[in-house]
């Protein structure tokens, strides 16, 4: 099937859409639904009209969007009509949820009176906290959006001129740098002359730029004085004239340093862009065809040239779902009254900024695992970058509260937490740890210091001040990868081969000469193994914590540290614990990774370990020691195990936490069982530890819920040893090394209390 089937079947597909409307209170009880309505809803409703702000505190206004269209001008479809743009206004509401978890209403206007739509919109601002005006034609858009803004006191904002003028914006911040021009000096050419052409031209001038350095054309040619005389363009066009002769594009265009195309397709030619000056900035963003292609441009000329198109299959696509639901996230959140020209700069800023940083590998494997890094093929994060909610959304805030249009002050630190807590309850739990690590910073060694990833995750481990790192590897190779991927610091290398470590091998030697090891054998394991290096490392003092296992398999990266650092001196076995997250509910699965058939003291020291583990995300621990079997009710060794540890850690005076067991999962998560069926057991809360009966039931039982629920992931942490060893998985991305990272620095924490 093509496209279009594909996309008809993606449509129709039951439910009918893309959107529905879901509760988001308990509506189980009587009691619960005498709350959500009748008697109970009178409540708040006495408090509104008493205070009609209190309407954000009791009502879904705060995070709710309504996106209006008449459908008179859809991209690339035209004037179509307010039933037939449903879908793209639907999909529209699909991008704020997906993005900025902001909510949408739709709202198909059949309607081309701009009178008429101004208000209607005036009649629904109660139930909106903003409204995004969209795929109206101009003039009529300008009109009622300036209106609107006149008229009513929530934000709005017509994505279709102000999107695309923001994103290329801060394209051009970017580009500009890159080419070494100065914005004040840039000569820029417009192809088009339409809402969202001169809603761009006007932004550049807000950015920088000159507007006497802009021309712009339209079908006729350029925008000059004498057609502004002659009454040939209107009112929002005649900005723009310019007291230049007469000409076409390709005159316009000759000697330009900036191109931006917001026309139709194929009207430039590679002799135009070789008329331009020298390294030229060419933003063809006609969709779905741009004015010129990317190749052809590209290849019109031996220096550089700057590409951006609308298009998702080359570099650079200038995308407005960078800008509207963040823009309005930040908007909502301050409860501002409009979406004025400070708070736009600021996006089009902080997006520029984000270009510039190093790039989450999430993000590469999307695009095909091909490079992303700042520089002409790179000037505008992607949209899918999780990082582009907590950096243009507090930067919009600011630049609300900054200019008086806020109406509501909020903590931008607290904010960024939060707003990143909202792309999953893993980065809220891992930001409590991440907050713990940055107090107090500790030297964290990271074995296979060679590796791009680990380079990438030293750099972003100091950059965030959560810890100290130290590359294990060829200092020459570690410097030559750090400065080709574009990361501006200076790695602490340790590399075995060129520093004087003479005491490491005597000290591995005299750890493990009666268990095999030579004393030139030695020195050959700390010269070449770097697991081995960092652990005596770590075991001398000379680092705090261990990061290893990115290239090796899990127990031949765990056997080193194992060897040299050992467990602590009241632990006899490690263990491996996962942090599973789910929407509304956090646990710790133990053991998945180390002990493949414990006993049940062995289980007991898990349980304990994990529960420590718990409070270092500052989470109280309820632990389950899980069976097939409920308090009994199959008796043999297998289900004995696991009550006897129960039993065990019931009567240790040390355990301060709730345990119970042994219990089958469901009745260890799930309220109704624990209590009714099972009201006599210890634990008066589902439990958070859950600590499977051995290793193969704790691997599998956590990957099932990371596949098949939903869970997000966060390990393995590695529990019981003497000193802070965490041990990668293969395949692991950055955030991952940065997470454990943090994890390690907590531990190295506690250890020195």
């Amino acid at each position: 099937m093509g496209i279009d089937e594909d996309s008809l079947e993606y449509h129709r597909t039951d439910p009918p859409g893309k959107i529905e409307i879901s509760t988001t209170k308990p509506t189980n009880t009587q009691r619960d639904l005498s709350l959500a309505y009748s008697p109970g809803v009178a409540a708040p409703c006495l408090e509104i009209d008493a205070d009609e702000t209190d309407a954000y505190t009791y009502t879904a206004k705060g995070n709710l969007v309504g996106v209006v269209s008449n459908g008179t001008a859809v991209l690339g479809l035209g004037d179509i009509g307010a039933q037939a743009s449903k879908p793209v206004m639907e999909g529209k509401g699909v991008l704020f949820k997906r993005f900025a978890d902001i909510d949408v209403f739709d709202i198909e206007l059949d309607e081309a009176d701009p009178d008429r739509i101004v208000e209607t919109v005036k009649m629904m601002e109660p139930t909106f906290g903003g409204i995004n005006l969209e795929d109206i034609k101009a003039p009529e858009c300008f009109t009622i959006e300036e209106r609107l803004r006149e008229e009513i006191d929530i934000p709005v904002f017509h994505d279709d001129q102000h999107g695309t003028a923001i994103i290329s914006g801060s394209a051009l911040l970017n580009a500009a740098d890159i080419a070494g021009k100065d914005l004040e000096d840039l000569e820029i050419v417009f192809s088009g002359a339409g809402a969202s052409a001169i809603a761009t031209a006007k932004f550049y001038v807000s950015l920088g730029c000159k507007e006497e350095n802009i021309t712009m054309c339209d079908s006729s040619g350029i925008i000059t004085e004498a057609r502004a005389a002659d009454g040939e363009v209107n009112e929002y066009k005649r900005q723009f004239a310019q007291d230049v002769p007469e000409g076409d594009l390709a005159d316009a265009m000759e000697g330009a340093d900036v191109f931006v195309g917001l026309s139709i397709g194929g009207i430039v030619s590679q002799e135009m862009i070789q008329s331009m000056a020298s390294d030229p900035i060419v933003f063809a963003m006609a969709n779905p065809d741009p004015e010129i292609g990317y190749e052809e441009a590209k290849e019109a000329r031996d220096d550089s040239v700057i590409m951006a198109t609308g298009r998702s299959d080359y570099p650079n696509q200038v995308n407005n779902v960078l800008g509207f639901p963040f823009i309005f996230r930040g908007a909502l959140d301050v409860r501002a009254t409009e979406i004025n020209e400070d708070m736009k700069v600021a996006c089009a800023r902080a997006l520029a900024r984000l270009a510039r940083e190093d790039v989450p590998d999430a993000v590469v494997k999307a695009y095909g695992d091909e490079p992303l890094q700042f520089g002409p093929d790179y000037i505008i994060p992607k949209p899918v970058d999780p990082r582009v909610l907590f950096r243009v959304a507090p930067a919009v805030a600011k630049a609300a509260m900054d200019s008086g249009a806020a109406r509501a002050e909020i903590d931008l630190e607290a904010y960024e937490e939060e707003l990143e807590a909202r792309l999953g309850k893993s980065r809220e739990m891992m930001r409590v740890v991440l907050n713990k690590a940055k107090t107090d910073p500790k030297t964290v060694a990271l074995a296979e210091g060679e590796n791009e990833k680990m380079i990438r995750a030293a750099y972003q481990i100091q950059e965030q001040g959560i810890a100290l790192p130290i590359l294990i590897g060829d200092e020459d190779e570690i410097e030559a990868t750090a400065a080709s991927l574009g990361l501006d610091f200076e790695p602490t290398v340790a590399d075995p081969e060129n520093g004087d470590y003479e005491a490491y091998a005597e000290r591995l030697y005299d750890l493990r000469q009666r268990k095999g090891i030579t004393r030139t054998e030695a020195t050959e394991l700390i010269e070449r193994d770097t697991n081995y290096f960092g652990s005596i490392m770590v075991e001398q003092g000379d680092a705090d914590a261990l990061l290893t296992g990115l290239s090796h398999h899990y127990p031949s990266a765990l056997r080193p540290p194992l060897q040299v650092i050992g467990t602590a001196p009241d632990v006899d076995n490690a263990a491996g614990v996962y942090l599973l997250t789910f929407k509304n509910r956090i646990v710790f699965v133990a053991d998945a990774t180390v002990n493949q058939d414990p006993d049940e003291e062995v289980l007991a020291e898990v349980t304990r370990q994990t529960g420590d583990l718990a409070r270092r995300f500052d989470i109280e621990p309820r632990a389950a020691l899980l069976s097939y079997s409920n308090f009994g009710s199959v008796d043999n060794e297998g289900t004995r195990k696991p009550r006897r540890a129960a039993r065990m850690l019931q009567d240790d005076p040390e355990v301060d936490f709730p345990v119970d067991g042994e219990m089958q999962a469901d009745t260890a998560v799930v309220e109704d069982i624990l209590e009714g069926t099972y009201g006599f057991s210890d634990l008066d809360e589902p439990a958070n530890v859950l600590v499977f009966p051995n290793l193969e039931s704790g691997n599998i039982g956590y990957k099932l819920l990371q596949r098949l629920g939903g869970a997000e992931a966060v390990g393995p942490m590695l529990v019981g040893m003497d000193k802070p060893v965490h041990v990668l998985q293969r395949g692991d991305e950055v955030k991952d090394i940065v997470n454990l990272a943090a994890v390690a620095v907590v531990d190295a924490q506690q250890e020195r209390r």
